[in-house]
């Protein structure tokens, strides 16, 4: 079975209800509402929003998806042999966003030490890099307000301008000649024996975080506070183009959805803009 984020957006565009709490709140293991906008983003993309048991709903999942995550290691989930979807609850609209221990993705790289080996070894791990889409709901009182899929090149510099911050810091610190450090650690350092007893130790971490989509990119938009619900997908033309041309006439074809051609600045170099597709659904 095959997905994309043209089929999700089309999916969400026929939906009635956007509150989580009478889509999955009292169900088993659905015990908040970031599982549960995760859960949603999952459905839109299996088609599977209809489907009431759990487990019915990751019987169906299974059949679109090569990969689940968790939430110490992005992403999300995989689309088989397609895309990475990492998915976050946020409370503001221009707020930012905690990524926590890892850095903002331009692309998912099947040799970043900090992805796990599960998710390497997914669509055979016969891959090297695979596009990742940043889901950014907005969710107050358990019911999605806007909804932003932002692919990573449109939204990440290349992982280089990240590490090149990371192993600078990291090698700052481990200038410091009188401490004992850990051999290999994916954290900036890690520093033992601490105490005259050699019993406490350090980790020192590095704690990302990103401005929103709708902070950066909402001015694209023509999104108003009154409106019930919003979505917004924004990626690049050239991946635009790559989807399926059915999928492409169904997006375009449907009155509720409106597909608009953008100039974006390049995360690498904001001299150069990119062109792109903003895909808008607002109820």
């Amino acid at each position: 079975m095959e997905t994309n984020i043209l089929k999700a957006i089309h999916n969400i565009s026929r939906l009635k209800s956007f509150k989580l709490t009478e889509l999955y709140f009292g169900q088993n293991r659905m015990n908040n509402v970031g599982t549960a906008l995760e859960y949603f983003i999952r459905d839109v993309f299996c088609s599977s929003i209809d489907v009431v048991d759990l487990e019915n709903k990751d019987k169906k999942h299974s059949e679109y998806l090569s990969y689940l995550g968790n939430q110490n290691n992005p992403p999300d989930f995989i689309i088989k042999n397609s895309d990475a979807v990492e998915v976050k609850k946020i409370g503001g609209l221009v707020g930012d966003i905690a990524l926590n221990s890892s850095y903002p993705k331009s692309k998912l790289h099947n040799n970043d030490s900090r992805t796990n080996k599960s998710c390497k070894k997914s669509d055979g791990g016969d891959w090297s890099q695979k596009d990742i889409i940043y889901v950014v709901g907005s969710v107050p009182e358990s019911k999605i307000k806007t909804l932003w899929f932002v692919y990573g090149d449109c939204y990440a510099a290349d992982r280089e301008v990240y590490e090149k911050t990371f192993k600078s810091i990291s090698k700052k610190i481990h200038e410091i000649d009188h401490l004992e450090f850990s051999a290999k650690t994916n954290e900036i350092a890690g520093v033992r024996k601490i105490d005259p007893l050699g019993i406490t130790y350090l980790r020192v971490r590095g704690m990302w975080g990103i401005d929103t989509p709708h902070k950066v990119f909402g001015c694209l938009t023509e999104f108003s506070r009154d409106s019930e619900f919003s979505t917004f997908a924004l990626m690049l033309d050239e991946k635009y183009n790559s989807f399926p041309e059915e999928d492409r006439k169904s997006i375009e074809s449907n009155s509720h959805i409106k597909v608009k051609s953008v100039e974006i600045k390049s995360p690498n170099n904001p001299a150069i803009y990119l062109k792109a597709k903003l895909i808008s659904f607002i109820k």
